[in-house]
């Protein structure tokens, strides 16, 4: 069925997929189906979805990704991996509700106005008191918290001007207006946070 697609790899989920997961066993336990933002090559959520088999990982992306995630699925044989749905965040939406919501590197991809539709569309397909886990790179009262990581923003704005390292403040006033509260902010390998937000009121 996918012979004619390369099975793409990310070297960044290779790295990051053990911290990322043991941050999700902590929050993601009780969970019982995560919507996945920007699922890439589908590598983190073939890790995921074998260490936490009560839940069910769907995953997403652009048209164009989606042959090589499938790949991933298909390979891995999981029960609780859906096939990949089409999703641009400013587009048309799933059906149906999640209780959590998983995206990783994606914020500093995307256009702000992209980021903006995200959290606008989560009232819509989370749960009451579901969970949202966003890693990657924040800033802080709009300062670099690496070298690094200003390297990195430089790079990304010349791939394309729309792109960059997010601030914190900004993201989490959009949460907040998605009716988010923040659980955890919490500190990663190589300069990078994942953040924890749950829908109405924190308990």
């Amino acid at each position: 069925m996918h012979n004619s697609v390369a099975k793409p790899r990310s070297e960044a989920c290779e790295r990051n997929r053990e911290p990322i997961l043991a941050v999700l066993q902590r929050h993601f336990a009780s969970r019982r189906h995560v919507l996945e933002i920007g699922s890439g090559t589908g590598q983190h959520a073939v890790h995921f979805a074998a260490a936490l088999p009560g839940l069910t990982w769907q995953t997403s992306d652009l048209q164009s990704n989606l042959p090589g995630i499938a790949h991933w699925i298909t390979e891995s044989a999981l029960p609780n991996l859906p096939p990949p749905l089409a999703l641009d965040v400013t587009g048309r939406w799933p059906e149906g509700q999640f209780d959590a919501l998983f995206t990783a590197n994606t914020l500093h991809i995307m256009s702000w106005q992209s980021v903006q539709a995200l959290f606008a569309a989560l009232p819509a397909v989370l749960s009451p008191h579901a969970l949202v886990a966003v890693y990657g790179p924040f800033n802080y009262h709009g300062a670099f918290t690496s070298p690094s990581n200003a390297a990195f923003d430089l790079w990304l704005k010349q791939r394309s001007a729309q792109s960059g390292i997010r601030d914190f403040e900004a993201v989490d006033a959009l949460a907040r207006a998605a009716g988010l509260t923040l659980l955890e902010d919490c500190a990663m390998p190589a300069n990078n946070r994942t953040l924890i937000w749950r829908s109405g009121a924190a308990r």
